[in-house]
This record gives structure tokens, C-alpha cells and sequence, in this order.
């Protein structure tokens, strides 16, 4: 485990800060840059999905986690609203969710465009992020196992104890995301489909990747024998599947170009 990834000075870096930032700059440069522009939006509107997506996945994911925990937190609310610690991942994709909604509903652009490309970029960013919960060692690993590539975290922010193996769950998701990133870019990009259908996708595969990884993690039991992630997962792969039903036989929806001024068009040839 290495939660710090070097220190200069003072001033430390952490690895899951570090995942963090990729698991947004990776995916909007690699995979939504690409997907907007073949559907007819400029390259450069991927930075603002970037911003957007940010700044509203880290307040969703806070709120989510501070709602979850109210009962620690109500006493010293303004300090854990801007603490170091307490994000959720179905938070975060909430909150980055509304964010790049309203940024492109703002910005006068097809949703529907945008989700085509978010369905892998979103996908990638939780396996890169989950790098960085395996780095920080950050409590998201297992129970407690004797499998053969069970491991420790005595070193993590949240340490096992000495001697005990936990089961790796961070690096499960790291490959089963990662599929899932590679086959929503396929779908994205050799169907051409509704964007809606291709993020149905990606609610039904991260929803069934979330609720199996949780029988091996240490979530409490909330509902009827399943953990509250694994409810909400639920909810996802239903709504996934709608999206699926609904927009299956609909096809793409491709921007139009936006007519350049004689300015612009002097300034571009110069």
C-alpha cells in the first residue's frame, strides 16, 4: 500500500487524490473526446463535461456519504462537509450525472450525444478510481479470506490487522470495469444507436458487477439480506433495462454543426 505517493516538504501526495484526478482527466480525453466528436460536437467540449462532471460527482458523492453517516456527523457538520475523507461511489455518480446534464442542457447540446459518451468514460473512471482505493488501502477491500491472492493492508488508511488477509476487492473491480469500459466503447462506437441505449448499458453491467463484488466486501446488511449497494443496484439495473427497451430501436442523434462567423473562419485559416 502506498497512500502517500511522495512528500515534498510538507506538502504530500496522495495516490487516491492522484486516481482521482485521472478517473476524470483519462476518460474525458481518451474516450468522451472521441465519441462527441464523431456524432458532430466540437472536441473541446470535453474539458467542460471534465469540470462539470467533477465538481458535481465530488458534491454528490460528499452528500451521499454524509447523509449515510448522519448520525456521526450532525455534530460537527461543517468540518466533515469540507473534511478529506467520506465519498460514495453511487453519490458521485449522481452528483457528476446532474452536473454534466445541466452543464449540457446550459451549453444547448444533445444529451443524448453526451451519454453515448459518458457510458465508458464513467465505466474507466471507477476502475482508474479503484486503483487508488487499492493504493490508499481506503477500507473498500474484503472480508477476511485464505484465498491464495488474499493480502493484507496494514500499511492502508484504514490498516487490516497484522497478519489478517482480506479479499482484494478493489482489484476485482479494477478488471471487471475495465471490461465493461471496453465493451461500452464498442457498443458506442460500432452501433449506431441512441446514446440513451448505450448508457442503459452501462447501468446494467456496472449495476451487476456492484451487486456481486458486495457478497465479498464488508458492507452491513441492510434489506432482506443484501447491503444497501446492492439495492441500489437494483434500481440501476432496472432503469438500465428501460433505457435498453426504450431506446433500442432509436437511432443516433448526431449534432448539428454550428455555423462558424467569417472571424472565426479567418482566424482558424491563419
Amino acid at each position: 500500500m502506498r497512500p502517500v505517493l511522495f512528500q515534498i516538504g510538507q506538502f504530500k501526495f496522495y495516490s487516491f487524490g492522484l486516481m482521482a484526478a485521472l478517473a476524470l482527466i483519462v476518460p474525458g480525453l481518451t474516450l468522451v473526446r472521441p465519441l462527441i466528436q464523431r456524432r458532430g460536437i466540437e472536441g473541446e467540449f470535453s474539458y467542460e463535461l471534465i469540470i462539470a462532471a467533477g465538481v458535481g460527482g465530488f458534491v454528490g458523492a460528499r452528500i451521499y456519504w454524509m447523509v449515510e453517516n448522519w448520525s456521526e456527523v450532525h455534530t460537527h457538520f461543517v468540518s466533515s462537509l469540507f473534511g478529506g475523507i467520506g465519498f460514495v461511489w453511487y453519490g458521485g455518480l449522481i452528483g457528476g450525472f446532474v452536473g454534466v446534464v445541466a452543464w449540457t442542457l446550459i451549453r444547448r447540446h444533445p444529451l443524448d450525444i453526451v451519454a453515448n459518451a459518458m457510458a465508458p468514460a464513467v465505466a474507466l473512471g471507477y476502475a482508474i478510481g479503484r486503483i487508488g482505493c487499492q493504493l490508499a488501502g481506503d477500507g473498500d477491500y474484503g472480508k477476511v479470506s485464505s484465498l491464495p491472492w488474499a493480502m493484507g493492508y496494514p500499511h492502508g488508511t484504514v490498516p487490516t490487522p497484522p497478519g489478517v488477509r482480506v479479499q482484494p476487492t478493489p482489484i476485482y473491480e479494477i478488471l471487471a470495469m475495465s471490461f465493461v469500459a471496453w465493451i461500452l466503447w464498442r457498443l458506442a462506437t460500432r452501433y449506431d444507436k441512441s446514446g440513451w441505449w448505450t448508457f442503459g448499458w452501462f447501468l446494467v453491467l456496472s449495476a451487476v458487477e456492484r451487486f456481486l463484488v458486495e457478497f465479498v466486501r464488508r458492507n452491513p446488511i441492510w434489506f432482506l439480506h443484501l447491503t444497501q449497494p446492492q439495492w441500489l443496484s437494483i434500481l440501476s439495473l432496472v432503469a438500465g433495462v428501460v433505457l435498453i427497451i426504450v431506446y433500442g430501436k432509436r437511432p443516433a442523434v448526431h449534432a448539428t454543426p454550428t455555423p462558424i462567423s467569417p472571424a472565426k473562419a479567418q482566424r482558424v485559416a491563419n
